[in-house]
């Protein structure tokens, strides 16, 4: 299956332009979300060098960005760049499950693979990938079974029509296989 982000883009544009005055729009090398302004007619979601799960990634966030905050450039969320410690690995991790549930979600629903991303290439520690991806599996399992969030929910269904992929169940979802040192 050709997955082109200039699908991504016209099928995010067709539900949510008018509906909610959002567009998603190509961006350079880094990804922002800006809030319309007198420079801006629109809120912008901008996603990194054209890479179609770097749009999903900014999708993800902004499907579960409440009101208030899609009124603020990067919905006024704290950031630590690449090169954290344990620790803040850990509250990085915490405040990521979520819009990387949503993100593992919207890709099931293109029939894209997803990839949980720890984002700490140069940090002093090795992220858990396989345990962080089981928290964002289980954050999965309970917007299948509680519900998914409204936008995120009309953006699935939108990209699982484009696509012809069946409803998602939590069989779409599969356990991560840790990564083991071959002998």
């Amino acid at each position: 299956m050709k997955h082109d982000y200039n699908d991504l883009i016209r099928l995010f544009n067709s539900v949510f332009l008018d509906r909610l005055n959002t567009e998603l729009l190509l961006g350079g090398d880094e990804p922002i979300y800006l809030p319309a302004s007198e420079e801006r007619n629109h809120h912008q979601i901008i996603f990194a060098r054209g890479y179609y799960a770097s749009a999903m990634h900014e999708l993800g966030h902004w499907c579960i960005a409440g009101e208030a905050r899609r009124l603020l450039e990067d919905y006024g969320y704290w950031y630590q760049p690449d090169g954290r410690s344990a620790e803040v690995q850990a509250e990085f991790e915490v405040v990521e499950i979520k819009p990387q549930a949503i993100e593992w979600i919207l890709s099931a629903s293109c029939g894209f693979k997803y990839q949980v991303s720890c984002d700490n290439l140069s940090g002093s520690c090795e992220p858990d990938r396989v345990g962080f991806t089981l928290k964002v599996r289980q954050q999965v399992f309970n917007y299948l079974t509680q519900g998914i969030p409204e936008r995120a929910k009309m953006l699935s269904d939108a990209f699982r029509a484009f696509y012809g992929i069946a409803p998602l169940t939590i069989a779409d979802f599969p356990k991560p296989i840790p990564l083991t040192d071959c002998a």
